[in-house]
């Protein structure tokens, strides 16, 4: 298995370091291996693209305002609010039993880890 952070794609989140300070967003994508997340409307740089007539979309040129990714360690999961306001929480993980069903019909227990809020204590 590779990498896995605090953060998953559709993630509330909050950017607690950088020049977005305290911006809320949704986590877009997330980079395990460099360790980065792309949030919307964070960290916006502008794209200098060139027309490109051969396409079958037939782009044309100019300059496109794209979100570029920021270290994971910059934002934190959001439990309640929005903006400058938002409730943040640390992520912790817990193993919780479930029942598993297999293919016969027979049922059986098993273990999974959830993520789990440390503000609160509930399960994310």
């Amino acid at each position: 298995m590779g990498k896995s952070l605090h953060v998953k794609k559709g993630d509330l989140v909050k950017v607690i370091a950088g020049s977005d300070k305290g911006v809320t967003g949704k986590v877009l994508k997330v980079f395990p291996k460099e360790n980065r997340v792309i949030v919307e409307s964070v960290n916006l740089v502008k794209k200098h693209t060139p027309a490109n007539p051969n396409s079958s979309g037939a782009t044309t040129g100019g300059i496109i305002e794209a979100e570029a990714p920021i270290h994971a360690s910059n934002v934190a999961l959001v439990v309640s609010g929005k903006g400058p306001k938002a409730k943040t929480t640390r992520v912790g993980h817990k193993r919780v039993e479930v029942t598993k069903t297999r293919p016969d019909g027979s049922t059986y227990t098993a273990e999974r880890s959830v993520r789990i809020a440390r503000a609160t204590g509930e399960e994310i």
